[in-house]
């Protein structure tokens, strides 16, 4: 290892050229992701520069004083197996000082995770297929209303199945260029709300909280057709939590298959969500 090797947060512009790493790797990132991340933590995205160079990036992103995300934790393929990583994953989780972290990792890196105090909570499966064969498998009823804005209401619905209280990054979220959101209220009350958002390739949708799989099947469904119809050869890719059966059964429904898979650990028990409620995943990156 070269004694020239230098840590420090990125810059926004450097954030990017981590999102395009992610896509580099398969993770598919979304086209205004960076700027909806950068909302959480600046300081949360850091990089490892040799002789100048940036040759390893990873993200440890504070939410509250409670719980952080790890995500882009990647090393370019010339500088792997020599200890850049590493030195990077050290310096980057001391950010989160001693809140409880989680993360989205690929199943052949679990062990390694697990060295580092990660316990494995449970699988998410990502599930994608084409536009126009998943409506097939949706209502067609809209029942739902457009969310131009967080609303205190959206706010507390999402902390039930979420960590952490995430205002800043929800402001940006259903708000950012090209994202589409929705929700669901049946007799005044809130009992759902998605995200629609246009990736690398294809779309997807994230997240999807509802209070049941009726909600989450209305919901999906709004939100693919706000897709218009000249994309709907395009895929859409939804990831969901394994322990929630009926999240997975709405996917299969839709026809889709299974793409990917993480293991979401964490650095002690995991937090008590409400996971029977999540059929979408917000993003790998940031949980």
């Amino acid at each position: 290892m070269s004694t020239d090797y230098a840590i420090r947060p990125l810059t926004p512009d450097e954030v990017l050229i981590a999102v395009d790493w992610a896509a580099r790797e398969g993770w598919n990132p979304g086209l205004s992701d960076a700027r909806c991340f950068l909302s959480v933590d600046a300081d949360g995205f850091w990089g490892g520069f040799l002789n100048g160079e940036l040759i390893a990036t990873i993200s440890v992103v504070n939410y509250d004083a409670q719980f952080a995300f790890l995500g882009f934790y990647i090393v370019h393929p010339d500088h792997r197996g020599q200890g850049y990583g590493l030195r990077l994953w050290q310096a980057a989780t001391a950010h989160a000082g001693d809140r409880l972290i989680g993360l989205d990792g690929v199943q052949e890196e679990q062990a390694n995770y697990a060295k580092s105090g990660f316990q494995l909570a449970y699988r998410n499966i990502r599930f994608g297929g084409p536009i126009r064969e998943a409506l097939k498998g949706l209502p067609d009823g809209e029942q739902s209303t457009s969310l131009n804005e967080l609303t205190a209401e959206v706010e507390a619905f999402d902390r039930a199945a979420f960590p952490a209280p995430r205002s800043k990054f929800l402001s940006h979220w259903l708000t950012a260029e090209g994202h589409v959101a929705r929700a669901l209220y049946l007799d005044n009350e809130l009992r759902g709300y998605g995200v629609i958002r246009p990736c690398r390739s294809g779309f997807k949708i994230g997240p999807v909280i509802a209070d049941d799989a009726e909600i989450a099947r209305a919901l999906t469904s709004a939100l693919l057709r706000a897709v218009p119809d000249t994309v709907h050869d395009q895929d859409v890719f939804l990831d969901v939590p394994e322990p929630n059966s009926a999240a997975g059964e709405l996917a299969r429904d839709m026809g889709l298959t299974p793409v990917f898979e993480t293991a979401r650990m964490y650095t002690g028990p995991a937090p008590k969500i409400a996971v029977d409620r999540i059929f979408g995943v917000t993003t790998f990156e940031l949980g």
